[in-house]
């Protein structure tokens, strides 16, 4: 394997991770807040356009880690992180289905929705960031 496969692997990853560390943490300091109902409870649907937004903006903030890191190509990596995103993201789409009651159905379809596009536009900023 070359050095390019492993830095644009790290690029990828380190994007990911900062999307789910991000999400995930948010998530957690909103339940402690008492903003979320406990874990295991329902959500109000206000609740989970929020949890959209932040997603929406740290899926974006990933593509531009994932795009700074990349050893060449940052936008085409940035969109790799999304294609990569999809993953969970349909499997989000297939839990709503099969259990209604985890919240509405809108919110896993408009997170794998959002995905690529937002991951793309985070690799863009950087791009266009460095043209100035």
């Amino acid at each position: 394997m070359t050095t390019h496969f492993w830095r644009s692997t790290g690029a990828v990853l380190a994007g990911f991770v900062a999307v789910v560390v991000l999400s995930l943490g948010t998530d957690q300091v909103l339940h402690m807040l008492k903003v979320y109902p406990p874990w295991g409870q329902p959500m109000a649907g206000g609740l989970f356009a929020l949890a959209t937004a932040y997603r929406i903006v740290y899926t974006v903030a990933g593509g531009y880690i994932t795009a700074r890191l990349a050893p060449h190509a940052p936008v085409r990596h940035a969109v790799i992180l999304g294609v990569i995103g999809l993953v969970p993201g349909v499997g989000g789409i297939m839990v709503a289905i099969a259990k209604p009651e985890l919240g509405p159905l809108w919110y896993p379809i408009a997170i794998a929705v959002t995905g690529v596009p937002c991951a793309w536009l985070g690799g863009v900023l950087l791009h266009r960031s460095r043209q100035f």
